[in-house]
């Protein structure tokens, strides 16, 4: 995974010259890293007048005024408050937030800015510290060479991520005899991943949600809970358990532990019903006026979005159908209601869904029609449904696919790809229409999907690489390279079992997947769910 945006390359490359610099680089090699980096010579760079330049490409959110006031009266300031009182103790609060993120991430740090400014941090307090010199080795978990040199990724990986989705797309497809190893190895990743240790007491203090029992987006060194990861490994260890060979598959992970990442997963949602990213809704929308990065949009305040509510939708409704009267029975029932009327209110009158992790529309039309299936409601029945699958049906494309375009990440209006369409736009199409029923209506914009994907798989097995499908604050872009695969086998696999083969629905109405539903379709929806998108689904 690595950003597309040119501001954040930048300042990824400026930030593994930095970590060369400190260590020693050559004045040479210092002298070409700068020519490189900056468009005039060096010293001749105006850096007051340089805080304020971004290139208009790059132009995202422009400072207003208030912020070009305050942030010259603190340049202003701070050289006032040099040796002051006040200033010694801003730094060491500061210096001790460091330390504690550095201890509670084994120096990854949540991103690769804070990972380098919080390393330079170290250095400058002591560059002899232990601190510094366990910050060094950890600065490869971020690099990587490409066909193009050496680049800085937005984050130490998606590995969590892309295991459950893969993990979860192979159990769909029914081939767990030919896939059992795989299966087996990623089982085994979900397990070492899972945070089984919570950060370092007090979490109010450094304003840190719980975490034991969650899932990070890529490791557990780097230890980070996240809501839709935590939901997204959870439903893998689920559909893994619940295949009932641990033979092919490795040991269940024990209830205790599951039950741990319900525990977090429940802590996820806010006062709206949604659920955010790192940590529940803390404040107020207005203080995005405060926003200095002129390139991302909303980053102040972690809000609700459909794609992380639909997650720990899918996720708490999977538990409770494989654990019914649970302690948890009862919270999860009243959070699905909550979460359900979240991801109902924010639909846009077209049908679809803004995606805020996922080019786009289409993305987060997934995630919407999947929480509300995964509550029994589908295109037949249910007008927000079917206006969903209308929207998908009516941006199909001539050659059968889906193409929309990363332009509708940052301008909010569907915008279709110039040339061919998108293998992965094309699964999410399909995976929205096959978890709705839609099928059951009409399925010839299945068909030609399904014609679609199987024209571009290469000879390999592999599909294409193609534009960019991952997107983060509105307008920083990122490369997913397992996506070209997983979510073709994915669609591909609930096609040929509910199209194809005609599997049908166990359990139908609101009943499926609310704690009120009785033992009996509990035991028999338990017996036959793999995962989120089919979990209602079995053979005649």
């Amino acid at each position: 995974m690595f950003s597309n945006n040119s501001t954040t390359n930048c300042l990824h490359a400026v930030q593994a010259c930095l970590c060369l610099v400190i260590v020693a680089v050559p004045a040479c090699v210092l002298f070409h890293h700068r020519q490189e980096l900056y468009p005039m010579p060096y010293s001749s760079i105006n850096w007051d007048a340089a805080r304020n330049q971004i290139a208009k490409e790059d132009l995202y959110y422009p400072h207003p005024i208030i912020q070009d006031i305050l942030w010259w009266t603190l340049y202003k300031a701070e050289a006032l408050l040099l040796g002051s009182s006040l200033r010694k103790a801003a730094l060491n609060e500061v210096i001790r937030h460091v330390h504690y993120e550095d201890a509670n991430t084994r120096y990854l740090d949540i991103g690769p800015v804070n990972k380098v400014i919080n390393m330079l941090c170290c250095w400058l307090e002591d560059p002899t510290s232990l601190a510094f010199k366990k910050h060094l080795p950890r600065v490869h978990d971020y690099l990587w060479v490409a066909e193009d040199g050496m680049k800085m990724q937005g984050y130490n990986g998606s590995q969590l991520w892309d295991t459950a989705f893969a993990a979860q797309a192979m159990l769909d497809t029914g081939l767990t005899d030919m896939a059992g190893q795989a299966l087996r190895k990623a089982h085994s990743y979900v397990e070492q991943s899972q945070v089984v240790q919570e950060a370092d007491p007090p979490l109010s203090k450094y304003y840190r949600h719980i975490s034991r029992g969650a899932w990070p987006f890529s490791t557990r060194d780097h230890g980070w809970p996240i809501s839709d990861c935590s939901s997204e490994g959870l439903k893998a260890a689920l559909g893994l358990a619940a295949l009932g060979q641990p033979q092919l598959v490795g040991a269940a992970i024990s209830r205790e532990r599951l039950e741990e990442a319900v525990r977090v997963i429940l802590s996820y949602q806010n006062k709206d019903g949604g659920m955010a990213t790192y940590e529940n809704t803390r404040s107020f929308h207005w203080l995005e006026i405060l926003n200095p990065a002129e390139t991302f949009g909303d980053i102040i305040v972690d809000y609700s979005y459909v794609e992380c509510t639909s997650a720990c939708i899918t996720a708490l409704a999977a538990f409770d159908r494989l654990y019914p009267n649970s302690r948890w029975s009862s919270q999860i029932a009243s959070t699905l209601d909550k979460a359900e009327s979240f991801v109902r209110r924010i639909q846009r009158p077209d049908g679809s869904w803004y995606g805020s992790w996922g080019v786009c529309f289409t993305y987060a039309t997934w995630f919407g029609v999947t929480a509300l299936a995964c509550r029994g409601h589908t295109a037949t029945l249910d007008p927000a449904v079917h206006k969903a699958c209308a929207f998908l049906v009516g941006k199909q494309r001539l050659d059968g696919g889906w193409g929309e375009s990363y332009l509708s990440c940052q301008d909010k209006v569907y915008t279709q790809l110039e040339d061919d369409s998108h293998v992965v736009n094309t699964a999410w199409a399909m995976m929205t229409l096959l978890a709705a029923n839609y099928h059951t209506l009409d399925p010839k914009p299945l068909h030609k999907a399904a014609a679609y994907l199987l024209r571009k798989q290469e000879a390999s097995g592999d599909w294409p690489q193609q534009h960019i499908s991952g997107v983060f604050n509105r307008n920083c872009m990122i490369t997913y390279a397992n996506y070209r695969n997983i979510f073709p086998i994915w669609a591909l696999g609930l096609y040929h079992r509910l199209v194809l083969l005609k599997h049908s629905r166990v359990c139908t109405g609101s009943d499926c997947g609310s704690s009120s539903s009785n033992s009996q379709t509990n035991s028999s929806s338990s017996k036959s769910w793999l995962c989120a998108v089919s979990d209602f689904y079995t053979s005649p």
